[in-house]
């Protein structure tokens, strides 16, 4: 699914589809509302969780990716929780190297599994019991803060600095999973990725840690000046191929496809075709390198992306702050 543009928050919210759809919004947002008032499951160990306020890719993968590293630095025994959107599997599982597929559970949870086992599942309670019963002693959740299936000790709220939240509506009249001032009163701090260009500063509470870090594009093996056609099914697909320019690659041209975006074999032929006929390398992000065939995977190269905080001591402040939340 592609964003339609009276989403972006230059429309403001004042565009005639926006406003034709306000009465959707509101019963999308009643409807989030009467969710929040379930009584969530309470895990026996900390849960954290790393979710955002809008639909469309704002890092939060990353950011999980980020803490779940630092965990496994500080020997705790993490798991990941997700929903595996894009995958086929609908009961709670935990993610199997060289079982399962990101057709099986969705891309983000096979990266998600490279680092620490993963639980795919739309229910998170359940999702959490069978990671502790493998003998987790923590949990990150990558997205879920509109799931009110498990309690969470600390929250954080990630924000695209470019798109920060739309339009300032609630789907389908804009980005939003719920109004701003809702899902930031459950979250204990806010991660803003890239320059604040849409002034989410300003939405925020006084009282309320916000946080700076950019993405950063990982040196790959291909030297500067290599000729490169790049492909892309993400959030915003031009994160990454702006990325690929500061590497210094020669991108002879860039293709982007939906969120989430499965590959046909008519569509990689022809990415094929025209790398071949640009004298250039294939090169994708690890979120779609994942969900190519293994004998395509071989002709591309994934160049993944790191997160680098403003202040390199904020995130091991965050956990401590967030064990110590949850007693521990």
């Amino acid at each position: 699914m592609r964003a339609p543009r009276f989403w972006d928050w230059r429309a403001g919210g004042h565009d005639f589809p926006a406003g034709l759809l306000s009465p959707a919004s509101w019963l999308y947002a009643a409807i989030g509302t009467l969710r929040q008032r379930r009584h969530p499951w309470c895990a026996p160990v900390p849960v954290l969780c790393c979710g955002n306020l809008t639909v469309g890719g704002t890092g939060k993968t990353t950011v999980a990716l980020d803490l779940g590293r630092r965990l496994v630095t500080r020997h705790r025994r993490v798991a990941f929780l997700t929903r595996g959107y894009g995958g086929d599997i609908r009961h709670s599982v935990r993610v199997q190297a060289g079982m399962h597929t990101a057709r099986d559970v969705g891309d983000e949870a096979m990266l998600l599994a490279q680092v620490a086992p993963c639980y795919v599942g739309a229910d998170r309670a359940q999702t959490a019991r069978l990671a502790i019963a493998d003998g987790a002693d923590c949990l990150i959740m990558d997205d879920g803060l509109q799931n009110p299936g498990l309690r969470r000790d600390f929250s954080i709220v990630v924000v695209d600095g470019h798109q920060g939240f739309g339009n300032g509506r609630v789907l389908p009249a804009g980005p939003l999973r719920e109004p701003v001032s809702s899902g930031l009163s459950r979250a204990q701090a806010v991660l803003l990725i890239g320059e604040d260009r849409t002034g989410v500063l300003g939405n925020l509470a006084p009282h309320l840690p916000c946080h700076h870090a950019t993405l950063q594009q990982e040196r790959s093996n291909l030297p500067a000046g290599c000729h490169v056609v790049a492909f892309a099914g993400i959030g915003r697909p031009s994160k990454f191929f702006d990325g690929i320019r500061r590497l210094g690659l020669d991108m002879r041209q860039s293709v982007a496809f939906a969120d989430h975006h499965p590959y046909h074999p008519a569509e990689l032929a022809q990415l094929l075709k025209t790398a071949h006929a640009m004298n250039a390398r294939l090169v994708t992000t690890p979120k779609d390198f994942v969900r190519l065939p293994p004998d395509f995977q071989a002709k591309v190269t994934a160049i993944g992306v790191s997160l680098c905080w403003t202040d390199p001591q904020v995130p091991e402040r965050l956990l401590d702050t967030w064990l110590r939340k949850a007693g521990q």
